[in-house]
């Protein structure tokens, strides 16, 4: 993983966007499990989606090789 990333000569962070694709991805998981029905079985929906925002965001930066 390199450190840095140039979009159109703006400089960004990998991991920035990595997290804004984790962002989109938890966000999409999250809508799936509300719509099965998953939410009615967790204790706190918020501090799941917090984990799995975190959990998707290291599998990103595990997997991917920006």
């Amino acid at each position: 993983m390199t450190g840095e990333v140039s979009l159109y000569g703006i400089y960004m962070p990998s991991l920035l966007l990595m997290a804004l694709l984790a962002l989109l991805l938890s966000r999409g998981l999250s809508w799936l499990l509300a719509r099965a029905g998953f939410y009615r079985l967790v204790w706190h929906p918020a501090l799941f989606d917090l984990a799995m925002f975190i959990v998707v965001l290291g599998m990103l930066c595990r997997f991917l090789k920006i």
